[in-house]
């Protein structure tokens, strides 16, 4: 067995069933994806779009490709035939242009809406107040080719695990006020926050999608 393939069987040894593990294999190596691929894991998250379509032209078409990054609306034409999930959907125009490109597609795209909950000016996501907003506006009702599945969350990067703690709760806590919202097109399931630092405090406070790269790839290479 592999590096790579220890790691993720290990890791799956850890996590409770019910969470699902996202590998985040920017700026890896195409080989060291099918090392994971070889034991029957498919869920790989990119961060960069001609990264991700340059990976899907090579690799297993059954492979779900989740895009974590921050994705410009200019940009989504090119993942809009293939991606499985969309985490970092951080306003309500980016979710216009993947309803839109979905559409020329002939398929409805999986969403998550990135929901800015750290202390940093360099996180993205909608506020609070934005995401409500949203949810109510006839227009983002009327979006036919989008399903919003869940929330998305980074947490600041720092030492202090109580504010990691808070913020994750944050999330979960949006995640339970708007979960009860029937819409055709939003159904809240998945609540994507925690990564190789944090994923455990993430878990326990009821991350249901962890993204793990360095901890599967390592840091370097």
């Amino acid at each position: 067995m592999t590096e790579v393939q220890e790691n993720i069987t290990n890791l799956k040894s850890q996590i409770p069933s019910g969470v699902k593990l996202v590998a985040v294999s920017k700026f890896k190596p195409k080989e060291l994806l099918l090392e994971a691929y070889e034991i029957g894991f498919s869920a790989f998250g990119e961060n960069y779009v001609q990264e991700l379509v340059d990976k899907y032209e090579v690799l297993p078409k059954d492979i779900q490709w989740h895009f974590i990054g921050h994705l410009q609306t200019n940009k989504v034409k090119y993942i809009a035939p293939f991606v499985h999930l969309i985490h970092s959907v951080d306003s309500f125009k980016l979710l216009k242009e993947i309803d839109k490109q979905a559409a020329r597609n002939e398929r409805v795209i999986e969403c998550l809406i990135q929901i800015y909950i750290a202390k940093e000016d360099s996180k993205t996501g909608m506020d609070k107040a934005e995401y409500l907003e949203m949810l109510e506006s006839q227009e983002f009702k009327s979006l036919k080719n989008v399903k919003v599945k869940g929330l998305m969350g980074m947490s600041t990067f720092t030492d202090n695990m109580n504010l990691v703690r808070e913020e994750f709760r944050s999330l979960k806590d949006l995640f339970e006020q708007t979960r009860s919202l029937k819409v055709d097109n939003f159904s809240l399931e998945e609540i994507s926050m925690g990564m190789s630092g944090d994923w455990q405090l993430a878990v326990e406070e009821g991350s249901t999608m962890i993204r793990v790269g360095s901890s599967i790839f390592g840091s370097r290479g």
